[in-house]
């Protein structure tokens, strides 16, 4: 499995969410398979975005491209920290 790993602090989490929301069917169509939103307890403007992936070139070529770049703007993300992870195991304990 491929996921990409997003860190950010946003500057309002509902006007993220609304241009996060509204990028789904690029995202899908560029490969996102599924993904989870995570907040930090004590910081509700701290997004932790982790989604899965087709390919780690495509999740690249997305989150690289001039589009997101913009998007990432308008949402108000102050500097994104993007981790690229290929699944080395899982279990269920």
């Amino acid at each position: 499995m491929k996921y990409v790993l997003i860190i950010h602090e946003v500057a309002a989490y509902p006007d993220w969410k609304r241009v996060f929301d509204d990028a789904a069917p690029a995202r899908k169509a560029a490969g996102e398979i599924s993904y989870q939103l995570l907040r930090r307890d004590s910081a509700e403007n701290v997004v932790v975005h982790l989604s899965r992936w087709t390919s780690l070139d495509a999740a690249r070529a997305f989150f690289e491209s001039s589009e997101l770049v913009e998007l990432r703007r308008r949402a108000g993300v102050i500097a994104p920290e993007f981790r690229y992870l290929e699944q080395v195991e899982a279990r269920l304990l």
